[in-house]
């Protein structure tokens, strides 16, 4: 026996990989194949089990890009087997390395009962334990030939992410399709020899119980004769006995093991594949709950359950029972797991409301925990909206991937802006696909930053991303390790059941203030201009839609379309998942969400006409209808048209070929390259723009990250800049408020209007950029005359301020960052706020500034497009349109009501005469951000609102209908128990809202 652990490894591994591993099947026969290709796009499991397959071989190549090829087996199993545990192999031509990432299967019996999954980890179907000889097996597999996306290194450009692009060549060889004797104690024997390995690899060199263990592996593989493994594998085993019976020492971590299956709701595959997805892991992971007593799998996304019951009613049939039994537990509580960075303030609440009453309505669960193990980040004003949710607890594990600082907590409390707190748990195995692997569970134990007072961190089990779910063997190694001496201790359990572990032994965690900044994937602010314009239009169709169809069904009876609204805020969420809405997705799901989207507006836009037109009566006076919370002076929402406003905007020619717009409240100076040069406040008689520096400046960088195409920019971007000053023309405007502006770069071109109209505080830009560049990244920058250390910028339910300046790693790995509607820039008593129709990612720097004089000026830079070639190689190519507006003097209640207007414009018609508000607020600190009618079709009047400056608030609430009470709620729309009723003197009602407090009120209507 050698000491040397390196010997007694490469002997285990390749005793393991020549000689046990092959003997677990020791006999097979072949199945007889044939398949049926279907046309088009996947048929129905009926179909598809009744269609006419042809024969085929093992070894032919099979499946085009993204078809459905449906394979019959059939064979007998052989007489002298009788006794034994037979299975099916069916390899579908799998790479083992990428579960997740290639073809897939699921199998049915030939009356449509679903059987399992097929994926690269999990081949085999169970036919009998034991036969008795001379069965007949007919299996039926629905097979996806989705093609490989994803290699790491590199990321090559593909036109596979699309099936209009992907061509027809078969994708795999089909490799195996055999009847096999299962050798169950060989299997052990093979689960017994990796674990002990595994654990001998992470323990230290002079540790008495590695040496223990290699002790004993050299004497189990003594036992076995290499020529007789099945013959000798329970003898082997024996000799394992003692060291897999000692016991953990009680100080060891404790792991609770989730089985999981992160599947992607769309990525490097199609919506209607993740449909296919889901139902085989659930097929998997029913079936492993029926083998494996105390195997316990989470799953969440709540539109995932909702395809199965939708798609797959036999095998939702399973999925409720499993559910019923305890075993199968929903998680999360969220429509799907959305990024949480883009979406605004009712999107983000609108996750939970239908995830958690999916839930509800469908088993009476309700979910404690946030469940995002995969999100790219998280905004500063989540917290608040879990809370309001009715759960208290988030878990993720994405922290981790962060390239320049380590997280230093594992448990803690996260304080979002307004001081609510959420238990909190990074899984320290790092990673949502723990295989139960030595590595990964002593990785947990080591890794965890809680030693010392706390002792339980969970892991998320089983292939994710493409699904797959948790395997036997994941199982089989779980429950060696409950209880072993060197390992930590692990154990099944429920999100719910660790949660309550880690509240009660760590009732008093660290806290951490503000957002969950993700070092990594910041270019998905940006990616894929036109879907996060989708979202950001939808987000505010809706609002129009529920408003003023509210307002239509309490003035007039309108009948409020609430199957239309449930099932386009269902859409828009969908497509707000983290990888969706992000832009890091193949270019079959982008194509795809832009259709949505205009199908989604057209909707919309005739939901809220039908309801103005009813709410606006037959006649002849102009009506504007303003669904912005706090419309510009003399425009009240649903109101009469206001007169002009008094004077106008002059526009006048400079000596250079540029011009000036000037209004009486804003001069502004555009210089003949068509730089905004001085955007003058002239009530406050100050410059905005930095001196000797140039605004509407737009810059082109190089943009090739080091990984993560479409998710990454990285810092050096920075490094290498042009300047797009040269332009084909600059003119005045035909209707004397605007200048034109024309410019081409590369293979180009950009066409921007700047508006200064009579009365405002605004230079409206408008930008169309018809984009053909590659690997290129395109910024839209504004150097502002203001000293800051900080800005605000608009997130759900408020604004988080970040730091202008880079005094740590911590600020300095922040240099692409989210904003809503609005960033703004202040110093005491003046501040400048852009606003943005769009855009999401931006950076703010400092510079010195450059007229002499002491100090620094803030520059802040709208990142407008980019260009990755993966995994879309078109990624954003053609014409984009984006408005901006720059809003001089503005403090941040201006940029929170020049922000919403820039995104709600004005509607007009002609009608009977002003429409009153259904609800109006005395206070423009308090913003409004839903009216609509309750879900439950009773009638009441849902009013959501929330503190906007980041102050305290006293205001008062009018309700233009009468009710019969009001009552405080939960984002469910239940009542809260432990909230005071409102103060109220008839319609009017006071409320006191603490900084960024978000409310909502339910009026019962009378």
């Amino acid at each position: 026996m050698h000491d040397d652990r390196s010997l007694v490894e490469a002997r285990l591994k390749r005793v393991l990989d020549e000689r046990v591993r092959p003997a677990v099947y020791p006999e097979s026969v072949p199945l007889d194949v044939a398949v049926w290709h279907a046309p088009g796009e996947p048929v129905p499991v009926a179909e598809g089990l009744a269609a006419e397959p042809a024969p085929i071989e093992v070894g032919a190549r099979w499946g085009a890009p993204w078809g459905t090829s449906w394979f019959r087996v059939t064979g007998t199993v052989p007489e002298a087997w009788a006794g034994k545990t037979v299975e099916a192999l069916l390899d579908l031509g799998f790479d083992e390395n990428m579960p997740g990432f290639q073809c897939e299967g699921l199998v049915y019996r030939p009356d449509g009962t679903p059987v399992k999954g097929l994926n690269p980890r999990n081949q085999w179907v169970r036919i009998g334990a034991p036969v008795a000889g001379g069965e007949q097996v007919r299996l039926h597999v629905e097979a996806a030939s989705n093609p490989v996306i994803l290699d790491y290194h590199p990321f090559l450009p593909t036109r596979l992410g699309d099936k209009e692009t992907a061509g027809s060549d078969p994708q795999y060889t089909l490799t195996r399709m055999d009847l096999a004797v299962f050798d169950e104690t060989v299997w052990q024997l093979v689960i017994d020899l990796e674990v002990l390995g595994e654990l001998m690899g992470e323990l230290p060199v002079d540790s008495p119980r590695r040496h223990e263990i290699l002790r004993a592996v050299d004497r189990a593989l003594d036992a076995v004769d290499l020529q007789d493994v099945n013959g000798t594998a329970a003898r082997a085993r024996a000799r394992l006995t003692g060291v897999l019976a000692a016991p953990a020492v009680p100080s060891a971590h404790r792991i609770s093991a989730v089985g999981h299956a992160h599947i992607d709701s769309a990525w490097l595959w199609p919506l209607r594949e993740t449909v296919r997805k889901v139902a085989r892991t659930t097929s998997n992971m029913t079936a492993l709950l029926e083998d494996e007593p105390d195997f316990v799998f989470a799953m969440s996304q709540a539109q995932q359950w909702a395809w199965i019951k939708e798609h797959r009613p036999e095998v939702w049939a399973k999925v409720k029972k499993a559910v019923a039994d305890g075993r199968f537990v929903p998680a999360g509580g969220m429509w799907v797991e959305s990024d949480t960075n883009m979406p605004g303030s009712e999107a983000m609440a609108r996750q939970f409301v239908h995830g958690k009453r999916f839930f509800l309505d469908e088993f009476g669960i309700e979910n404690d925990e946030a469940w995002l193990p995969d999100t790219f980040g998280f905004a500063a004003g989540l917290p608040q909206i879990i809370k309001a949710a009715g759960s208290t607890r988030l878990l993720t594990q994405k922290i981790s991937w962060s390239q320049t600082n380590r997280f230093p907590h594992h448990t803690f409390w996260w304080e979002g802006i307004d001081g609510t707190r959420i238990f909190t748990h990074f899984p320290p195995v790092d990673t949502y696909n723990c295989s139960m692997k030595g590595g990964e569970i002593a990785h947990a134990a080591r890794n965890f930053k809680d030693k010392g007072v706390a002792r339980h961190s969970l892991a998320p089990t089983g292939w994710g991303d493409g699904g797959g779910g948790t395997t036997r063997e994941m199982v089989a190694k779980a429950a060696r390790l409950r209880d072993l001496e060197g390992s930590a201790r692990v154990e099944w359990e429920t999100p719910a059941a660790f949660f309550d572990k880690a509240e009660a032994e760590y009732p008093e965690p660290p806290v951490w203030v503000g957002e969950l900044y993700l070092e990594l994937h910041r270019a998905t602010l940006t990616s894929q201009a036109k879907t996060k314009q989708g979202n950001r239009r939808s987000e505010h169709l809706l609002r129009e839609a529920e408003l003023w169809a509210a307002t239509a069904a309490v003035r007039t009876g309108f009948p409020y379309p609430y199957e239309e609204l449930d099932r386009i805020w269902k859409t828009v969420l969908l497509h707000q998942f983290h990888d969706i809405l992000p832009g890091s997705s193949i270019a079959w799901v982008h194509r795809e969400a832009r259709a949505t989207y205009d199908r989604i507006a057209a909707e919309l836009d005739a939901i809220t006409e039908a309801a103005q037109r009813a709410l606006a009566g037959e006649g002849t006076t102009e009506l504007v209808f303003n669904a912005a919370p706090h419309p510009r002076a003399g425009v009240p929402a649903g109101g009469a048209a206001a007169p002009a406003a008094p004077g106008g905007t002059r526009l006048t020619p400079r000596e250079d070929g540029g011009h000036v717009l000037d209004n009486g409240l804003l001069r502004i100076a555009v210089d003949a390259r068509g730089l905004v040069v001085s955007a003058y406040d002239l009530e406050a008689d100050r410059e905005t723009v930095a001196p000797g520096r140039a605004a509407n400046l737009l810059q082109l960088h190089p943009d090739f990250p080091n990984m993560w195409d479409a998710w990454d920019v990285d810092e050096f971007y920075r490094n290498t800049v042009t300047d797009l000053t040269d332009a084909d023309e600059v003119t005045a405007g035909e209707d004397g408020a605007s200048v034109r502006i024309v410019r081409s770069f590369g293979a180009s071109r950009v066409t921007q209007v700047l508006s200064l109209a009579a009365g405002e505080r605004r230079l409206v830009l408008d930008t169309e950029v018809d984009w053909h560049e590659t690997e290129k990244f395109l910024k839209l920058a504004f150097p502002l005359d203001v000293h800051a250390e900080r800005y605000a910028s608009e997130t759900q339910f408020g604004h988080f301020h970040r730091p202008t300046h880079t005094n740590t790693s911590w600020e300095a790995a922040k240099f692409e960052a989210c904003n809503h509607r609005f960033v703004h820039v202040a110093e005491p008593g003046w501040g400048v706020a852009i606003v943005n129709d769009s855009t999401y990612g931006h950076d703010v720097t400092r510079t010195v500034r450059a007229d002499g004089d002491r100090g620094t000026t803030t520059t802040v830079r709208v990142s407008l497009l980019r260009a990755p070639r993966f995994p879309d190689p078109e990624t954003d190519q053609g014409v984009h349109r984006f408005r901006h507006a720059l809003a001089p003097g503005a403090d941040i209640g201006d940029a929170v009501r020049e922000g919403w207007r820039i995104n709600v414009p004005e509607r007009r018609l002609t009608g009977a005469g002003e429409v009153a508000p259904l609800v109006t607020v005395d206070d423009p600190a308090v913003v409004v951000t839903a009216v609509k009618l309750a879900d439950d079709g009773s009638g009441d009047v849902v009013v959501r609102f929330h503190e906007a400056h980041g102050g305290r608030a006293r205001a008062t609430l009018t309700a233009g209908f009468a009710h019969a009470g009001v009552t405080a709620t939960d984002l469910l729309e239940r009542p809260l128990a432990e909230a005071a009723a409102p103060e109220h003197d008839g319609e009017r009602i006071t409320v006191r809202l603490r900084p960024f407090e978000l409310v909502t009120l339910r009026f019962r209507r009378a």
